[in-house]
Protein backbone atom coordinates (compact mmCIF):
# COMPACT_ATOMS: atom_id res chain seq x y z
CA UNK A 1 0.00 0.00 0.00
CA UNK A 2 2.81 2.45 0.72
CA UNK A 3 4.77 2.29 -2.48
CA UNK A 4 0.90 2.48 -4.34
CA UNK A 5 0.14 5.74 -2.09
CA UNK A 6 3.44 7.07 -2.46
CA UNK A 7 3.46 6.96 -6.47
CA UNK A 8 -0.03 8.13 -6.68
CA UNK A 9 0.70 11.34 -4.63
CA UNK A 10 3.92 11.91 -6.65
CA UNK A 11 2.20 11.10 -10.06
CA UNK A 12 -0.05 13.83 -8.87
CA UNK A 13 2.48 16.48 -8.00
CA UNK A 14 3.81 15.77 -11.00
CA UNK A 15 1.25 16.54 -13.22
CA UNK A 16 0.62 19.89 -11.45
CA UNK A 17 4.24 20.63 -11.76
CA UNK A 18 4.74 19.86 -15.61
CA UNK A 19 3.05 22.83 -16.91
CA UNK A 20 5.20 25.12 -14.80
CA UNK A 21 8.34 23.90 -16.25
CA UNK A 22 9.29 21.42 -13.39
CA UNK A 23 10.66 17.37 -14.63
CA UNK A 24 10.70 14.70 -12.19
CA UNK A 25 14.39 13.05 -11.86
CA UNK A 26 15.06 9.67 -11.24
CA UNK A 27 16.67 9.65 -7.98
CA UNK A 28 17.04 7.18 -5.09
CA UNK A 29 17.25 8.20 -1.33
CA UNK A 30 20.51 7.32 0.52
CA UNK A 31 18.48 6.91 4.06
CA UNK A 32 16.52 3.20 4.30
CA UNK A 33 13.94 5.34 6.35
CA UNK A 34 12.67 7.68 3.39
CA UNK A 35 11.31 7.42 -0.04
CA UNK A 36 11.70 10.49 -2.08
CA UNK A 37 10.28 12.10 -5.65
CA UNK A 38 12.50 14.99 -6.22
CA UNK A 39 11.27 18.12 -9.53
CA UNK A 40 13.06 20.75 -11.01
CA UNK A 41 12.73 23.48 -12.74
CA UNK A 42 15.83 26.22 -13.97
CA UNK A 43 15.60 28.05 -10.28
CA UNK A 44 13.14 26.08 -8.06
CA UNK A 45 12.81 22.06 -6.38
CA UNK A 46 10.36 20.71 -4.89
CA UNK A 47 10.26 17.56 -3.39
CA UNK A 48 7.36 14.78 -1.76
CA UNK A 49 9.24 12.42 0.87
CA UNK A 50 7.44 9.74 3.52
CA UNK A 51 9.64 9.38 6.45
CA UNK A 52 8.79 5.81 7.44
CA UNK A 53 9.88 5.92 11.69
CA UNK A 54 7.63 8.82 11.93
CA UNK A 55 4.71 8.00 9.13
CA UNK A 56 4.87 11.88 7.30
CA UNK A 57 4.45 12.66 3.80
CA UNK A 58 5.99 15.69 2.91
CA UNK A 59 5.54 18.20 0.63
CA UNK A 60 9.12 20.99 0.65
CA UNK A 61 10.93 23.75 -1.61
CA UNK A 62 14.48 24.88 -2.16
CA UNK A 63 16.52 26.92 -4.35
CA UNK A 64 18.54 25.19 -7.76
CA UNK A 65 21.84 26.02 -7.93
CA UNK A 66 23.90 25.50 -10.91
CA UNK A 67 24.93 21.78 -9.24
CA UNK A 68 21.05 21.12 -7.92
CA UNK A 69 18.97 21.70 -5.25
CA UNK A 70 20.89 24.09 -2.37
CA UNK A 71 18.87 21.73 -0.01
CA UNK A 72 18.16 24.43 2.08
CA UNK A 73 14.36 22.87 2.17
CA UNK A 74 11.50 24.49 3.06
CA UNK A 75 8.70 22.31 4.14
CA UNK A 76 5.19 23.22 2.77
CA UNK A 77 2.67 20.41 4.23
CA UNK A 78 3.11 17.52 6.40
CA UNK A 79 0.63 14.68 6.67
CA UNK A 80 0.38 12.18 8.40
CA UNK A 81 -0.39 8.56 6.72
CA UNK A 82 0.04 4.94 8.01
CA UNK A 83 0.08 2.66 5.75
CA UNK A 84 -0.99 -0.22 7.95
CA UNK A 85 -4.62 1.82 8.10
CA UNK A 86 -4.74 4.52 5.57
CA UNK A 87 -5.94 4.06 1.79
CA UNK A 88 -5.57 5.51 -1.54
CA UNK A 89 -8.68 7.66 -0.56
CA UNK A 90 -6.15 8.89 2.17
CA UNK A 91 -3.59 9.25 -0.28
CA UNK A 92 -5.84 11.18 -2.48
CA UNK A 93 -6.32 13.56 0.19
CA UNK A 94 -2.91 14.38 0.47
CA UNK A 95 -2.00 14.50 -3.11
CA UNK A 96 -4.94 17.06 -3.48
CA UNK A 97 -3.69 19.02 -0.76
CA UNK A 98 -0.14 19.20 -2.12
CA UNK A 99 -1.47 20.13 -5.76
CA UNK A 100 -3.52 23.07 -4.02
CA UNK A 101 -0.32 24.11 -2.70
CA UNK A 102 1.94 23.69 -5.89
CA UNK A 103 -0.88 25.54 -8.04
CA UNK A 104 -1.80 28.37 -5.51
CA UNK A 105 -1.74 31.55 -7.56
CA UNK A 106 1.21 32.70 -5.39
CA UNK A 107 2.80 29.46 -5.53
CA UNK A 108 3.09 29.83 -9.65
CA UNK A 109 4.23 33.43 -9.00
CA UNK A 110 7.08 32.51 -6.99
CA UNK A 111 8.21 30.16 -9.20
CA UNK A 112 8.37 32.18 -12.19
CA UNK A 113 9.99 35.01 -10.28
CA UNK A 114 12.62 32.77 -8.27
CA UNK A 115 16.40 32.68 -9.26
CA UNK A 116 18.84 30.14 -9.38
CA UNK A 117 21.23 30.88 -6.14
CA UNK A 118 25.11 30.07 -6.84
CA UNK A 119 26.74 27.76 -5.02
CA UNK A 120 29.05 29.20 -2.11
CA UNK A 121 32.62 28.16 -2.31
CA UNK A 122 31.93 27.35 1.49
CA UNK A 123 29.21 24.62 0.99
CA UNK A 124 25.85 25.36 3.24
CA UNK A 125 25.28 21.14 4.33
CA UNK A 126 26.43 21.31 8.37
CA UNK A 127 27.73 18.48 10.57
CA UNK A 128 24.32 17.49 10.89
CA UNK A 129 23.92 16.64 7.33
CA UNK A 130 27.08 15.01 7.62
CA UNK A 131 26.01 12.92 9.96
CA UNK A 132 23.00 11.81 8.90
CA UNK A 133 24.93 10.57 5.45
CA UNK A 134 26.79 8.19 7.27
CA UNK A 135 23.22 6.47 8.07
CA UNK A 136 23.91 4.25 4.92
CA UNK A 137 26.82 2.92 5.67
CA UNK A 138 25.75 2.50 9.95
CA UNK A 139 22.47 2.54 10.54
CA UNK A 140 22.87 1.91 14.40
CA UNK A 141 23.67 6.14 14.21
CA UNK A 142 19.95 6.93 13.95
CA UNK A 143 19.06 6.58 17.38
CA UNK A 144 22.75 8.29 18.69
CA UNK A 145 22.09 11.42 16.29
CA UNK A 146 18.66 11.67 18.27
CA UNK A 147 19.85 11.29 21.17
CA UNK A 148 22.94 14.20 20.21
CA UNK A 149 19.96 16.72 18.62
CA UNK A 150 18.05 16.25 21.94
CA UNK A 151 20.38 16.70 24.64
CA UNK A 152 22.76 19.03 23.21
CA UNK A 153 22.41 22.69 21.44
CA UNK A 154 23.92 23.34 19.42
CA UNK A 155 25.07 19.65 17.91
CA UNK A 156 28.41 18.92 19.16
CA UNK A 157 29.76 18.14 15.69
CA UNK A 158 33.48 17.42 16.32
CA UNK A 159 32.39 15.26 19.47
CA UNK A 160 30.03 13.08 17.74
CA UNK A 161 32.26 12.68 14.79
CA UNK A 162 35.25 10.99 17.12
CA UNK A 163 32.94 9.05 19.13
CA UNK A 164 30.82 7.66 17.12
CA UNK A 165 31.63 8.29 13.71
CA UNK A 166 35.47 7.52 13.56
CA UNK A 167 35.64 4.23 15.09
CA UNK A 168 32.86 2.41 12.94
CA UNK A 169 34.67 4.28 9.76
CA UNK A 170 38.45 2.85 10.71
CA UNK A 171 37.52 -0.39 11.04
CA UNK A 172 35.02 -0.21 7.55
CA UNK A 173 38.72 1.30 5.92
CA UNK A 174 40.23 -1.87 7.74
CA UNK A 175 37.85 -4.82 6.61
CA UNK A 176 35.48 -3.33 4.57
CA UNK A 177 34.37 -4.57 0.88
CA UNK A 178 35.52 -2.66 -2.03
CA UNK A 179 31.64 -1.77 -2.41
CA UNK A 180 31.48 -0.20 0.84
CA UNK A 181 34.64 1.72 0.68
CA UNK A 182 33.65 3.39 -2.48
CA UNK A 183 30.21 4.49 -0.50
CA UNK A 184 32.20 6.16 2.08
CA UNK A 185 34.60 7.74 -0.27
CA UNK A 186 31.63 9.36 -2.14
CA UNK A 187 29.54 10.15 0.78
CA UNK A 188 33.63 12.21 1.98
CA UNK A 189 33.64 13.68 -1.22
CA UNK A 190 30.28 15.05 -1.88
CA UNK A 191 29.53 16.29 1.95
CA UNK A 192 33.15 17.61 1.42
CA UNK A 193 32.45 19.59 -1.64
CA UNK A 194 28.80 20.70 -0.38
CA UNK A 195 29.83 21.63 3.10
CA UNK A 196 30.23 24.12 5.50
CA UNK A 197 33.94 25.08 6.75
CA UNK A 198 32.55 22.82 10.09
CA UNK A 199 31.57 20.61 8.31
CA UNK A 200 34.90 20.44 5.98
CA UNK A 201 37.23 20.19 8.71
CA UNK A 202 35.53 17.27 10.37
CA UNK A 203 35.86 14.95 7.40
CA UNK A 204 39.73 15.64 7.08
CA UNK A 205 40.85 16.96 10.10
CA UNK A 206 38.51 14.98 12.21
CA UNK A 207 37.80 11.64 9.98
CA UNK A 208 40.58 11.18 7.53
CA UNK A 209 43.13 11.94 9.92
CA UNK A 210 41.89 9.66 12.40
CA UNK A 211 42.32 6.78 9.85
CA UNK A 212 45.53 4.98 10.94
CA UNK A 213 48.64 6.48 7.94
CA UNK A 214 48.95 2.67 6.90
CA UNK A 215 45.31 2.46 5.60
CA UNK A 216 45.56 6.27 3.73
CA UNK A 217 46.07 4.81 0.26
CA UNK A 218 43.05 2.30 0.42
CA UNK A 219 40.31 5.16 1.34
CA UNK A 220 42.55 7.72 -1.05
CA UNK A 221 41.47 5.19 -4.07
CA UNK A 222 38.23 6.74 -3.72
CA UNK A 223 38.14 10.27 -2.89
CA UNK A 224 37.77 12.71 -5.40
CA UNK A 225 40.43 14.61 -6.29
CA UNK A 226 39.03 17.84 -4.26
CA UNK A 227 39.33 16.02 -1.06
CA UNK A 228 42.23 14.18 -1.94
CA UNK A 229 43.97 17.54 -2.08
CA UNK A 230 42.77 18.71 0.88
CA UNK A 231 43.18 15.42 2.60
CA UNK A 232 47.07 15.95 1.35
CA UNK A 233 47.08 19.40 3.54
CA UNK A 234 45.35 17.82 6.68
CA UNK A 235 47.92 15.71 7.18
CA UNK A 236 50.27 18.03 8.63
CA UNK A 237 47.96 18.24 11.66
CA UNK A 238 47.92 14.50 11.99
CA UNK A 239 48.67 13.80 15.99
CA UNK A 240 49.11 17.43 16.58
CA UNK A 241 46.62 19.10 19.67
CA UNK A 242 43.63 20.92 17.84
CA UNK A 243 41.89 23.29 20.22
CA UNK A 244 38.81 21.67 21.34
CA UNK A 245 35.51 22.10 21.05
CA UNK A 246 33.54 24.53 23.28
CA UNK A 247 32.06 22.04 25.88
CA UNK A 248 28.35 22.57 25.11
CA UNK A 249 24.88 22.58 27.52
CA UNK A 250 23.29 19.31 27.83
CA UNK A 251 19.88 20.15 27.26
CA UNK A 252 17.43 18.40 29.41
CA UNK A 253 15.52 15.31 27.91
CA UNK A 254 12.34 15.12 25.97
CA UNK A 255 10.92 13.08 29.25
CA UNK A 256 12.47 15.91 31.18
CA UNK A 257 10.83 18.94 29.29
CA UNK A 258 7.45 17.58 29.28
CA UNK A 259 7.58 17.01 33.07
CA UNK A 260 8.84 21.24 33.24
CA UNK A 261 5.46 21.65 30.71
CA UNK A 262 3.16 19.76 33.19
CA UNK A 263 4.51 21.91 36.80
Amino acid sequence: MLNEAFEHISNKVETALEPQGFKKEKISSMDENEMVSLYTSETMAYSVVYYTDEQHMVLRECAMTDDGPNNEWKTLATWMFDPDHDTLKEASSIANDFCDALSAPSAIKKAKQAKKTKKSDEGNADPVFLMKRFMTLFPELKDEIRYEQDCYYPFRGVTFAREKVVPRVNELVKTGKAADLKKLGQILSTQYGNGDPDTRSIITIVILNSIPAEYDAKIEEYLDDNLKKAFTYAKKYRNKTVKPEKEKKKRPTVAQRLEGMQK
